[in-house]
């Protein structure tokens, strides 16, 4: 039998990481936040890179969690295991909400916490606009570089529709759409002992 030309497992990242391309995590990730995570890169500089995971969608509502917003059914993901007891949040709105920052062409972070609630209380701002977090997900200087090098992530890039909108098999379309090697991972158990 001839030996296979490639290793199955082996991640050939072809573009590096920067601010508003994802991370999809290798098939041997398995923590809460990780397994079969798909991150945005929110910011990746010098000081170090923070990011979003955007397919870890928790049961309840923004409002159960900040008393004081207005009602309003939105999506909320765990965004990562950096400072759990903050909310972050994306939008497609940086032009009316105050000191957004750009993360790609109409994809933006943050901003003024205040107008954003006077957005959605006005109607101006609806749940297809804006994705929440639990938290974040964080790297020291160079500490993401090793986790690449060491087969923990693959880098590519999606549209910011596939960002925004809910979709819980994120990891495994975006894999598929990767080419046979990496669909092959959508197959590989959770726990495969």
């Amino acid at each position: 039998m001839k030996k296979a030309d490639f290793d199955l497992f082996k991640i050939e990242n072809s573009i590096a990481p920067k601010q508003g391309r994802v991370l999809i995590s290798g098939p041997f990730l398995h923590d809460i936040y990780f397994s079969k995570s798909v991150v945005l890169i929110a910011e990746h500089n010098d000081d170090g890179t923070i990011g979003f995971v955007v397919n870890k969608p928790v049961t309840i509502n923004v409002k159960e969690i900040l008393k004081d917003f207005p009602d309003f059914n939105a999506d909320i993901s765990l965004g990562g295991p950096v400072n759990t007891n903050s909310i972050q949040f994306i939008h497609n709105v940086g032009n009316i909400i105050p000191k957004s920052i750009k993360i790609l062409d109409n994809l933006f972070w943050g901003g003024d916490f205040d107008a954003l609630k006077d957005l959605i209380d006005e109607g101006i701002v609806n749940s297809s606009n804006i994705k929440f977090f639990i938290g974040y997900s964080g790297w020291t200087p160079n500490q993401l570089n090793e986790e690449i090098n060491e087969n923990s992530w693959l880098v590519t890039e999606l549209t910011n529709n596939d960002l925004m909108k809910r979709n819980d098999n994120i990891w495994s379309d975006t894999l598929s759409n990767l080419g046979e090697k990496y669909k092959i991972w959508t197959n590989f158990p959770d726990n495969p002992s």
